[in-house]
Protein backbone atom coordinates (compact mmCIF):
# COMPACT_ATOMS: atom_id res chain seq x y z
CA UNK A 1 0.00 0.00 0.00
CA UNK A 2 1.37 3.64 -0.82
CA UNK A 3 1.04 5.74 2.01
CA UNK A 4 1.97 9.40 2.76
CA UNK A 5 4.10 10.54 5.52
CA UNK A 6 3.83 13.77 7.07
CA UNK A 7 7.23 15.46 7.96
CA UNK A 8 8.77 18.67 8.83
CA UNK A 9 11.98 19.59 7.06
CA UNK A 10 13.75 18.83 10.34
CA UNK A 11 11.93 15.57 10.14
CA UNK A 12 13.05 14.79 6.87
CA UNK A 13 16.95 15.06 7.77
CA UNK A 14 16.26 13.19 10.77
CA UNK A 15 14.93 10.45 9.15
CA UNK A 16 17.64 10.84 6.26
CA UNK A 17 20.44 10.46 9.30
CA UNK A 18 18.26 7.32 11.13
CA UNK A 19 17.52 5.64 7.28
CA UNK A 20 14.03 5.24 8.46
CA UNK A 21 10.40 7.17 9.01
CA UNK A 22 9.70 6.89 12.54
CA UNK A 23 9.86 5.89 15.64
CA UNK A 24 6.90 3.88 15.41
CA UNK A 25 3.46 4.91 15.12
CA UNK A 26 3.23 6.73 12.65
CA UNK A 27 0.75 8.64 11.64
CA UNK A 28 0.05 8.30 7.97
CA UNK A 29 -2.64 8.82 4.81
CA UNK A 30 -3.29 6.24 2.27
CA UNK A 31 -6.65 5.22 0.78
CA UNK A 32 -8.92 3.84 2.65
CA UNK A 33 -12.52 2.48 2.40
CA UNK A 34 -13.90 6.17 4.33
CA UNK A 35 -11.46 8.14 2.17
CA UNK A 36 -13.07 5.70 -0.83
CA UNK A 37 -16.40 6.89 0.36
CA UNK A 38 -15.98 10.51 0.93
CA UNK A 39 -13.75 11.15 -2.83
CA UNK A 40 -16.32 9.57 -4.34
CA UNK A 41 -13.97 8.32 -6.91
CA UNK A 42 -12.59 4.91 -8.73
CA UNK A 43 -9.56 6.31 -10.20
CA UNK A 44 -6.34 5.41 -8.05
CA UNK A 45 -4.36 8.03 -8.87
CA UNK A 46 -7.19 10.29 -7.92
CA UNK A 47 -7.33 8.51 -4.46
CA UNK A 48 -4.13 8.73 -4.02
CA UNK A 49 -3.77 12.03 -4.47
CA UNK A 50 -6.85 12.82 -1.56
CA UNK A 51 -4.25 11.36 0.70
CA UNK A 52 -1.00 13.17 -0.50
CA UNK A 53 -3.21 16.23 -0.21
CA UNK A 54 -4.46 15.10 3.51
CA UNK A 55 -0.81 14.62 4.62
CA UNK A 56 -0.19 18.08 3.21
CA UNK A 57 -2.23 19.33 6.05
CA UNK A 58 -0.88 17.30 8.75
CA UNK A 59 2.11 18.34 7.81
CA UNK A 60 0.98 22.15 8.10
CA UNK A 61 -0.01 21.01 11.75
CA UNK A 62 3.19 19.49 12.20
CA UNK A 63 4.32 22.72 11.66
CA UNK A 64 2.13 24.89 13.07
CA UNK A 65 3.62 22.81 16.43
CA UNK A 66 7.17 23.93 16.25
CA UNK A 67 7.57 27.51 15.97
CA UNK A 68 10.95 27.08 14.87
CA UNK A 69 10.42 24.88 11.93
CA UNK A 70 10.89 25.60 8.24
CA UNK A 71 7.71 26.66 6.85
CA UNK A 72 7.39 24.04 3.94
CA UNK A 73 5.22 20.81 3.94
CA UNK A 74 6.97 17.61 3.84
CA UNK A 75 5.68 14.51 3.01
CA UNK A 76 7.31 11.14 1.99
CA UNK A 77 5.39 8.41 -0.60
CA UNK A 78 6.10 5.08 0.78
CA UNK A 79 5.26 1.33 0.09
CA UNK A 80 4.39 -0.76 3.29
CA UNK A 81 2.72 -4.29 3.26
CA UNK A 82 -1.20 -3.80 3.66
CA UNK A 83 -0.87 -5.29 7.14
CA UNK A 84 1.36 -2.54 8.42
CA UNK A 85 -1.34 0.10 7.68
CA UNK A 86 -4.16 0.18 9.63
CA UNK A 87 -7.23 2.62 9.50
CA UNK A 88 -9.00 3.01 12.70
CA UNK A 89 -12.39 1.71 12.33
CA UNK A 90 -13.60 3.59 15.25
CA UNK A 91 -13.09 6.91 13.36
CA UNK A 92 -13.76 6.14 9.89
CA UNK A 93 -17.23 8.23 9.70
CA UNK A 94 -14.69 11.47 11.19
CA UNK A 95 -14.19 13.92 8.79
CA UNK A 96 -11.05 14.94 10.15
CA UNK A 97 -9.44 11.45 9.95
CA UNK A 98 -10.33 10.49 6.23
CA UNK A 99 -7.40 8.71 4.96
CA UNK A 100 -5.65 8.31 8.24
CA UNK A 101 -3.20 4.73 8.88
CA UNK A 102 -1.51 3.93 11.67
CA UNK A 103 2.02 2.03 11.43
CA UNK A 104 3.27 0.44 14.68
CA UNK A 105 6.85 0.09 13.22
CA UNK A 106 9.71 2.74 11.88
CA UNK A 107 9.37 2.34 8.24
CA UNK A 108 12.81 2.00 6.47
CA UNK A 109 13.91 5.08 3.98
CA UNK A 110 14.37 2.05 1.51
CA UNK A 111 10.57 1.90 1.18
CA UNK A 112 10.29 5.47 0.30
CA UNK A 113 9.29 5.81 -3.18
CA UNK A 114 9.04 9.94 -3.75
CA UNK A 115 9.17 12.99 -1.38
CA UNK A 116 7.09 15.86 -1.98
CA UNK A 117 7.94 19.55 -0.56
CA UNK A 118 6.46 22.97 -1.20
CA UNK A 119 8.08 25.07 -3.46
CA UNK A 120 9.76 28.93 -2.68
CA UNK A 121 6.95 30.45 -3.99
CA UNK A 122 4.56 28.99 -1.43
CA UNK A 123 6.59 30.15 1.76
CA UNK A 124 4.41 33.14 2.17
CA UNK A 125 0.98 31.31 2.09
CA UNK A 126 2.20 28.21 3.94
CA UNK A 127 3.52 30.95 6.91
CA UNK A 128 0.62 32.47 6.89
CA UNK A 129 -1.72 29.09 7.37
CA UNK A 130 0.32 28.07 9.68
CA UNK A 131 -0.79 31.65 11.87
CA UNK A 132 -4.31 30.89 10.76
CA UNK A 133 -4.55 27.13 11.14
CA UNK A 134 -5.77 27.72 15.31
CA UNK A 135 -8.62 30.00 14.07
CA UNK A 136 -9.49 27.89 11.09
CA UNK A 137 -9.96 25.27 13.52
CA UNK A 138 -12.50 26.91 15.44
CA UNK A 139 -14.33 28.39 12.81
CA UNK A 140 -13.01 31.38 11.99
CA UNK A 141 -13.95 31.62 7.79
CA UNK A 142 -11.13 34.27 6.54
CA UNK A 143 -8.34 32.19 8.73
CA UNK A 144 -9.73 28.79 6.68
CA UNK A 145 -9.92 30.63 3.53
CA UNK A 146 -5.80 31.57 4.53
CA UNK A 147 -5.31 28.04 5.35
CA UNK A 148 -6.73 26.90 1.59
CA UNK A 149 -4.55 29.54 0.04
CA UNK A 150 -1.51 27.30 1.22
CA UNK A 151 -3.57 23.92 0.32
CA UNK A 152 -3.69 25.67 -3.56
CA UNK A 153 0.00 25.36 -3.90
CA UNK A 154 0.58 21.65 -5.35
CA UNK A 155 3.64 20.16 -3.93
CA UNK A 156 6.84 19.46 -5.72
CA UNK A 157 8.11 15.64 -6.65
CA UNK A 158 11.68 14.90 -5.41
CA UNK A 159 13.20 11.58 -6.08
CA UNK A 160 14.40 9.40 -3.06
CA UNK A 161 18.51 10.25 -3.74
CA UNK A 162 17.18 13.90 -4.36
CA UNK A 163 16.67 13.92 0.01
CA UNK A 164 20.01 15.52 1.01
CA UNK A 165 20.23 18.31 -1.41
CA UNK A 166 16.52 19.24 0.62
CA UNK A 167 17.38 19.00 3.92
CA UNK A 168 20.82 20.71 2.76
CA UNK A 169 18.32 24.06 1.61
CA UNK A 170 16.78 23.75 5.28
Amino acid sequence: MRVYVPLTLAGLAEAHTKGELGPGPLTAYGVTPSLREWYVSDDLEELEYAALSRAAAASLRLIAGDPGAARRRVVVAADVADRDAVADPDRALDASSLGELRIAAAVPLRLAAAVHVDSDDALDDVSAAVEARGAADHGDEDARFTVDGAEDHELLWYGVQEIPAIVAEA
